[in-house]
């Protein structure tokens, strides 16, 4: 095989991929959305962030899910890990909207709900991504 023609095959495999991802990603977006929609209409004077609190939790038990399955049933490099990996879980999670928010209670002088929120962000997000990954082992 000549190397333009390799080179045309990863470009197209790397455009393949570009479009499951981004697919995954738009879905998990507007998951996201909703979910933070949701959180805020059923508590609707909470200080606190749930609707992010909520989104990071629930996408570090789906990744570490899909982790497990992956490594369980030999799929890593599979077009569907990526797709709900990197494009779904990735668009659902806000990591960056949690780091934002923490720097405006940081702003606002409002420790208390920082510490509750920083630490607890971190260990129930690692305790769901290990509770994932557990629960793959089981079935």
């Amino acid at each position: 095989m000549d190397s333009c023609h390799e080179c045309q095959l990863k470009e197209n495999s790397m455009i393949k991929n570009v479009l499951i991802i981004g697919a995954g990603g738009f879905i998990g977006t507007v998951l996201r959305y909703l979910t933070t929609l949701f959180f805020t209409k059923q508590f609707p004077g909470l200080l606190f962030p749930l609707g992010t609190w909520m989104v990071n939790i629930i996408g570090c038990l789906v990744i570490g899910i899909v982790f497990g399955l992956s490594q369980r049933f030999m799929f890593h490099d599979s077009p569907w890990r990526m797709f709900l990996t990197i494009g779904i879980c990735g668009g659902y999670t806000t990591f960056s909207a949690f780091a934002y928010e923490n720097i405006l209670l940081l702003q606002q002088s409002d420790y208390t709900t920082f510490a509750l929120y920083a630490i607890s962000s971190f260990v129930l997000c690692l305790l769901a991504v290990w509770i994932g990954l557990s629960l793959t082992r089981v079935f």
